[in-house]
Parts: C-alpha cells; structure tokens; sequence
C-alpha cells in the first residue's frame, strides 16, 4: 500500500475514534501517589488500533490524547474534547468532564503522564476556560478547525484555554491533512508536549 493511502486509512481511523480500545478490565494506570493541580495537562495512549494510528500519523508522537485537569467542587477532573465515549445511548462526541481513574483507566489508556505550566496562576484561568467550554455543551470538532470555537478537537481545547489565559504553548503552525473526507490543519497532541512551557509532574 503506498504511503499516502495509508496514512489516509491511520488518519480517518484515528479521528473517527481516536480513543477507543479493546475491552479489558478497567483499573487506573495513574499512580495514587500522584498530585494534581487545576491547569495540569494530561496525556495518554491507548493499546488499540485508532490510538497507534494518531502517534503513527504524528511524526514527533507518543500520545494521542489529551485532556485538561479542572477543580470542580474541591475535586480533580478532566475536561477533554472526545469521540466515540458515550456515557449514554444516543450521547453525542463532546466535551466531556471524566474522573482521573475514568480518564486514565486501562479501558482507554496503555501509558500516561502528567505535564504542569509552571505558573499556577495562569493555569488556574486556563482550567476555568476549559470549565466554561464544558458549561455551554460544547461538540467535538469533527472537521478539526481550529478559527472555530464552537465545536472543539482534544488538543484545540487545551490550545485554546491556555491562549485564552494568556498563555500560548506553541507557536508552530498546525499540520495540514487533505484527505477524500477530510481537509484540514490539525495540531497533535505532540504540539502541546513538547512545548517548552510544560513539564512533566509524573510518566507512568
């Protein structure tokens, strides 16, 4: 199979369900030991076919997801942007707000990490940004555009908060993808990690 046609078949899979894994057992990968603040990033990559087909996809990728940890209620949370995790029938692909156990349960996750901006202020507005875009119901972005926040794609979502922040972890420029369903500038979850403005609280 040439090149380009299998990066278009890793592609439409990946963004289809970029999550979605086998069944097994659900325990949750991220250590009991570790502690999280409002604002923290969060990675993560699955064992399934989609999540190989996004950090195959992505030259400089080792996750394919990525989520935002908020505090709602005195408790830890993650918002992020995903396809395919209903929490009911007929649930569409949304924004959704998860456990840390949910996010990182050996359902959806093979390996994880937990990345921090050092500035815990502008992290505290950016998990508020990400709040408000929980609150107003917002979908998934399915044609991955990035000048429209009113549907939103993992790492669009914490781009977007932390700009909204006053804060922007990359000043690269997004990937273009032209593909038979799909044209369209993505940025991977790469673009966040290997931003010079985070680092990493915990790998596991």
């Amino acid at each position: 199979m040439q090149k380009t046609a299998l990066a278009a078949l890793f592609f439409t899979a990946a963004m289809v369900a970029s999550c979605g894994d086998e069944a097994r057992e659900p325990v949750c990968l991220m250590p009991d030991t570790t502690v999280v603040r409002p604002g923290d990033i969060v990675f993560r990559r699955g064992g399934g076919f989609t999540s190989h087909a996004v950090v195959t996809l992505d030259a400089h990728g080792y996750y394919s997801h990525v989520g935002m940890v908020v505090d709602t209620a005195g408790r830890m949370m993650v918002v992020h942007a995903v396809p395919g995790e209903p929490d009911f029938e007929g649930d569409p692909d949304r924004v959704k707000l998860d456990s840390l156990q949910k996010f990182f349960s050996s359902l959806y996750t093979d390996c994880g990490e937990v990345c921090r901006v050092s500035d815990e202020k502008v992290a505290g507005k950016a998990a508020e940004v990400a709040k408000q875009v929980l609150r107003r119901n917002t979908l998934f972005d399915h044609d991955y555009r990035n000048d429209d926040s009113t549907q939103m794609y993992c790492t669009e979502l914490v781009l977007y908060a932390y700009r909204k922040a006053g804060l922007s972890l990359t000043d690269k420029e997004p990937h273009y993808v032209e593909l038979p369903l799909l044209k369209s500038s993505v940025y991977y979850p790469s673009d966040v990690y290997f931003s010079k403005k985070i680092h990493s609280i915990t790998k596991f």
